[in-house]
């Protein structure tokens, strides 16, 4: 994923718009600070902080191996099981031979014991930790995937979910460098999309961490349509920016929108910028997150 570079009074400011323009939280991206504003007099800083930011992606734990190994189960020679295996053939020799044993009464049924010793279930030592350290650092090695592995994982995942909903649509995807698109049409998709696109969101992040277990870490970008809902909610944030930009043109006066997600904010962000006598910032903290439209 590219690096995008923002500047601001602040570090912090500077990373604000960063997140903004690039339409994600602030857990899914890495920063690089480029520059930090100088110490002036008063205690005021001089010039402008810069920041690099881009989308970094995901860590995921690799799964670890908890199938037993056929030779852990197996006790070995010289331990607890095998002395009990060994006492019990002693038993048998003596009572073969007429020893103690067989005088001593009644046989002894199977279950019972007679050596000191506890069970060779009670001694044995736990699983060693080994297979699963090494399937760790294998998951590690593995070689990120490529884009159309991905493709592949997030159409499949897809596919599933729309089988589990008893859905009949159509699943594709495009891609375009670095960035995978997984289109979904037919009728009746409602459901997929939620209110205001939240259930449309979760289902992109359950998509993104399937196919990251499945591959291992990557750097692309996965976005999920469902009957073009994406566009049309594009269209009609950016005509709704419109709206704010010229309420705020003709009163003077600052307007602050309702909370969105970065995605949104992102659209409103890029329509108000080419838009003469309007500036927007975001403030607050997601999920409460809004825009607030000024005069410029």
């Amino acid at each position: 994923m590219e690096w995008v570079e923002t500047t601001g009074r602040t570090v912090d400011v500077a990373k604000e718009a960063a997140l903004d323009q690039l339409g994600i939280v602030a857990d899914e991206a890495e920063f690089e600070i480029v520059e930090e504003p100088r110490p002036g007099l008063f205690g005021r800083l001089r010039g402008e902080a810069r920041v690099r930011a881009r989308v970094r992606p995901a860590t995921v734990r690799p799964k670890q191996d908890r199938r037993r190994s056929p030779k852990r189960d197996r006790p070995a020679a010289g331990g607890p099981a095998g002395e009990a295996e060994a006492s019990s053939g002693g038993r048998r020799d003596t009572e073969a031979d007429g020893g103690e044993s067989r005088s001593s009464g009644a046989r002894r049924r199977p279950a019972e014991r007679t050596s000191p010793g506890p069970s060779p279930r009670a001694t044995s030592s736990p699983p060693a930790q080994g297979d699963a350290m090494t399937a760790d650092r294998e998951a590690d090695d593995r070689p990120a995937p490529s884009t159309e592995d991905v493709q592949r994982a997030a159409e499949t995942f897809v596919n599933g979910l729309m089988t589990s909903f008893g859905l009949e649509a159509a699943v594709s995807s495009s891609v375009e460098e670095q960035e995978i698109e997984v289109r979904v049409d037919g009728g009746s998709l409602g459901l997929l999309i939620g209110p205001g696109g939240r259930t449309l969101l979760a289902i992109q992040d359950l998509a993104r961490v399937s196919a990251q277990r499945r591959l291992g870490d990557h750097e692309t970008r996965l976005r999920i349509d469902v009957a073009g809902y994406r566009e049309k909610r594009r269209v009609a944030l950016e005509r709704f920016a419109t709206t704010v930009a010229e309420q705020v043109r003709s009163t003077g006066v600052a307007r602050a929108l309702d909370p969105m997600p970065s995605a949104d904010r992102k659209v409103i962000h890029d329509a108000l910028s080419g838009m003469d006598g309007v500036s927007s910032r975001s403030e607050g903290e997601d999920p409460d997150r809004r825009i607030v439209v000024a005069p410029a």
